[in-house]
């Protein structure tokens, strides 16, 4: 039989885990950088197994858009291949020797608005998930009062404690860690979209000025 107390410190540890999903969610969107946590989800045949791609290769950044990943075993790397490609997140690796280089598609608007998308989603299920752990954790202590193990007394005081740690992991970290994300999707977006403009701006004038420099010759 749980106590309050044993309640309250495993709905605390659960609502943890929930962010730290959250967390990890996150930071395996794609957003246009490199960032190794992106292959976390694939998994690999090893021998007739399926397993993380961690364990059969290392994962390691090359540059800003580009990830290197080196199979710890040879002849493993057209599996490790075959298992980027046809996972879901549209990447295609190629192969040099035993190194398979993996490039990040630019990052385009539509792709953007998408991700939003799915940070909010990935936020409202964390939300869910820790309302929910509120729940249980309120049920267990009535089933207590019910089965004359805890008072009445008891019970509002693990309710009002259980709904204080569910407001701080739900405003103060889940709702702003989404946002967080979200907002800085969008920066990296338009400081790309800076960069272009400036760029085309560039090209554009120098050749208006090579093209007066001839004519100036002439």
């Amino acid at each position: 039989m749980s106590t309050i107390a044993e309640i309250k410190k495993t709905t605390d540890s659960k609502m943890a885990q929930s962010l730290e999903a959250l967390r990890n969610n996150l930071q395996k969107i794609r957003t246009g950088r490199a960032n190794p946590g992106l292959l976390d989800s694939v998994q690999v045949d090893y021998y007739g197994s399926m397993v993380p791609l961690s364990q059969v290769a290392n994962v390691s950044v090359l540059d800003a858009r580009t990830l290197s990943v080196q199979p710890w075993e040879k002849g493993m790397g057209p599996k490790v291949e075959k298992a980027i490609r046809e996972s879901d997140l549209g990447l295609n690796p190629a192969a040099m020797g035993d190194l398979l280089r993996v490039p990040l598609p630019m990052m385009t608007e539509e792709r953007r608005k998408d991700l939003t998308k799915v940070v909010r989603q990935e936020g409202e299920a964390a939300k869910i998930a820790i309302r929910n752990l509120r729940r249980d954790a309120n049920e267990s202590v009535k089933k207590m009062v019910k089965d004359k193990t805890a008072t009445e007394d008891e019970q509002k005081r693990a309710e009002a404690d259980v709904q204080k740690t569910n407001q701080i992991y739900r405003q103060n970290e889940v709702i702003n860690k989404a946002r967080l994300a979200y907002f800085s999707f969008w920066s990296a977006f338009e400081k790309t979209e800076i960069l272009k403009e400036k760029r085309n701006w560039l090209k554009k004038h120098a050749k208006i000025a090579r093209t007066a420099t001839r004519s100036d010759s002439a």
